[in-house]
C-alpha cells in the first residue's frame, strides 16, 4: 500500500506579508522571504524616511555568509556597495586586566586531527611541560595580528582550511544594497508612518495596519521591524521584555565616525573604559567608534568626550546617542506578529552578534513558517528557540564583563562581584575542571569562540579530556609545536589585508 499524499489547501496558505520598518532588519527578512518564496508571495514593507534607524552594528561574524548564499548576494558587488572590509576576529584591549589583551579569533585553533578535539592535544602538551600560548594555533589570529587575509581552503590539508572570516561595513549603505536587490524581486516598500492596527476581533490578529496618508496594508503574516519601539509586538500584541541589566548595567552607546588611518586592520577592535568599552571599526572610506557605558556611572557628557579622545583621526560628524535596556522578549512571535531585529530585546554589540540574531530569527521563521492560522505550536517551537540564542549569547557576553581583576572603577567592581547565571556558572566550571566545553549543536558560538574568551579572560584549564592520554606523549608535543610552526610559516606568505580587499574589489583576486 502506497502512503496518501498530502492535501495542499492554498486558501490556508500565507500570501500577503506586511514588514513594519525598513533598516538592516527589515530589509534582511525582505530580502530573504522574496528570495525564498518568489512570487508565491506578496510582501510590503512600511518605513518612513524621517524614522532614523541606529545604523551601527556594522561589524558582523561568519554566519553572515548563510545569509549571503540565502540571497545570492555577489560578494565583490557587496563589498564596493557597502564600503566594507574583512574581518577576521575581535582584538580585546584591556578586559581582564589593564595592560592585557587578547583575540578571539574566527575558525578553529590548530588542525583538523583524528582523535581529541585539538585543545585538549595542546592542553596536555601544556601539562607536560610545553610553554606555547593558544593564540600560536590560530592563523586567523596571527593574520590579523600582522594585518594580512586570506579566505578559507576547501581542503582540510590545508591550514588554510582552519580560517573563517566576517565583514566590516555601513550599516545604513547595506540596507540601501538589499533594498536594491529586494524591491527588483517583488518587495513594495510603501513611505509613511504607522497611524493604525487593525485587528481580528475573535482571534486578536492582526488584519491591517494603516499608514498616516491613510493607506490600509492588509496581510496574513507581519513582522514588526520597528526597533525599539516594538510598535506591533509590544504596543499591539503585548509581549513585555525581560530585563538583564541585573547583568549587563550598560545601557547607553554614543557613536562617532572619524578619518579612516592609512592601512586597515581586518578586525574589531573592543577597548575597555572605565564605565564600559569603545568599538573601532575599519572600513574602506572611514573608522566606525562608539562607546557603550553604563549611565549610572558616566554621564552622556563624560562618555562623548572620553570617545572623542580617543579616535584615530578627525571625527566626521557629531556624536549620536542611543538609549536602550539590554535585554529580551520572550514571545517574539504572538499570534500573526513576528519580532526581528531591536524590537525582539537588545545585547549589546560586544560581540557583533546583532546583525546575527537578525538572520538568526529570519532562518527559524523559514523553517517554520506558518499557514494562515499561525498554528500556536509553531509560535512556542519558534519562541524556545530564539530564547535559546539570547540565552547563550547573554552569557558569553557576561563572561567578559565579570572575569576581570585589577579595574578599579565602579562599574568592573559591580561585575566582578554579581550573582551569575546558573547556565555561566556550570559552563565556566566544566572547563576549569576539565578542560570540557559542553555545547549544544545548535549554539552560536562554538569551541574556538568560548576557548579565546575564556583563556583570554583567565578562566583556564586545570585538565584535560582522558582521550588524550592515549597519544604518545612526545609526539603529541611535536605535532601542536608543528601546526604552530606551519602557522607562522604560513602568515608572511599571505597577502596584506588591503592588497587582498584590492583585488577583489577590481576582479584580481
Amino acid at each position: 500500500m502506497t502512503g496518501r499524499k498530502p492535501k495542499s489547501n492554498p486558501s490556508c496558505r500565507v500570501t500577503r506579508v506586511v514588514i513594519l520598518g525598513g533598516g538592516t532588519a527589515g530589509w534582511m527578512t525582505a530580502t530573504a522571504l522574496a528570495r525564498t518564496f518568489g512570487h508565491a508571495l506578496a510582501i510590503t514593507l512600511l518605513e518612513s524616511k524621517e524614522i532614523g534607524t541606529v545604523g551601527v552594528g556594522e561589524a558582523t561574524i561568519p554566519t553572515i555568509h548563510w545569509f549571503n548564499e540565502l540571497i545570492g548576494l555577489d560578494e565583490t558587488e557587496f563589498l564596493r556597495a557597502t564600503k566594507a572590509s574583512f574581518k577576521l576576529g575581535i582584538e580585546f584591549v584591556d578586559w581582564a586586566r589593564p595592560g592585557h589583551r587578547y583575540f578571539h579569533p574566527f575558525g578553529s585553533y590548530g588542525a583538523q586531527l583524528p582523535g581529541v578535539a585539538f585543545h585538549h592535544r595542546w592542553l596536555k602538551a601544556c601539562a607536560e611541560g610545553l610553554s606555547m600560548p593558544l593564540s600560536a594555533l590560530s592563523l586567523a589570529g596571527q593574520l590579523a595580528n600582522d594585518s594580512r587575509f586570506a579566505k578559507p581552503s576547501g581542503d582540510a590539508r590545508s591550514i588554510l582550511s582552519t580560517l573563517g572570516y566576517a565583514y566590516h561595513f555601513d550599516a545604513n549603505l547595506y540596507a540601501v544594497h538589499l533594498r536594491s536587490i529586494a524591491e527588483p524581486a517583488g518587495v513594495a516598500r510603501i513611505e509613511g508612518k504607522l497611524e493604525d492596527v487593525e485587528r481580528d476581533p475573535d482571534s486578536g490578529f492582526v488584519r491591517a495596519i494603516t499608514t498616516e496618508h491613510g493607506e490600509r496594508l492588509e496581510g496574513d503574516l507581519f513582522i514588526d521591524c520597528s526597533g525599539f519601539r516594538a510598535l506591533l509586538i509590544d504596543g499591539v500584541m503585548g509581549s513585555p521584555m525581560e530585563d538583564w541589566s541585573q547583568w549587563l548595567p550598560c545601557d547607553r552607546a554614543v557613536a562617532v565616525p572619524c578619518e579612516r588611518v592609512a592601512k586597515t586592520t581586518p578586525f574589531t577592535r573592543s577597548t575597555s573604559r572605565s564605565a564600559g568599552w569603545q568599538w573601532r571599526i575599519p572600513l574602506q572610506h572611514r573608522t566606525g567608534n562608539g562607546y557603550v557605558y553604563a549611565s549610572q556611572w558616566c554621564s552622556d557628557d563624560e562618555a562623548a568626550a572620553s570617545l572623542l579622545a580617543n579616535l584615530d583621526g578627525a571625527a566626521l560628524a557629531d556624536p549620536r546617542f542611543l538609549r536602550f535596556t539590554p535585554g529580551t522578549r520572550r514571545r517574539p512571535w504572538v499570534g500573526n506578529v513576528v519580532a526581528i531585529g531591536l524590537s525582539t530585546g537588545f545585547l549589546e554589540p560586544l560581540e557583533s552578534t546583532s546583525i546575527h540574531l537578525i538572520q538568526s530569527a529570519i532562518a527559524k521563521l523559514l523553517t517554520l513558517f506558518p499557514g494562515r492560522d499561525c498554528d500556536q505550536a509553531l509560535a512556542t517551537r519558534y519562541n524556545r528557540l530564539f530564547n535559546a540564542d539570547m540565552d547563550n549569547v547573554r552569557d558569553f557576553l557576561i563572561l567578559h564583563y565579570h572575569a576581570t581583576e585589577g579595574h578599579d572603577a565602579e562599574l568592573w567592581q559591580h561585575c566582578r562581584n554579581m550573582v551569575l547565571p546558573d547556565s555561566l556558572v556550570e559552563r565556566e566550571e566544566q572547563y576549569r575542571r576539565t578542560g570540557r566545553l559542553i555545547l549544544a549543536t545548535d549554539e552560536l558560538f562554538r569551541e574556538a569562540s568560548w576557548l579565546a574568551v575564556l583563556n583570554g579572560q583567565g578562566i583556564t584549564a586545570r585538565d584535560y579530556n582522558p582521550l588524550a592520554d592515549a597519544l604518545d606523549s612526545a609526539a603529541n608535543r611535536a605535532q601542536v609545536e608543528q601546526v604552530a610552526s606551519v602557522i607562522a610559516r604560513a602568515v608572511p606568505t599571505l597577502p596584506d589585508h588591503d592588497q587582498a580587499l584590492e583585488a577583489m574589489l577590481h576582479g584580481t583576486a
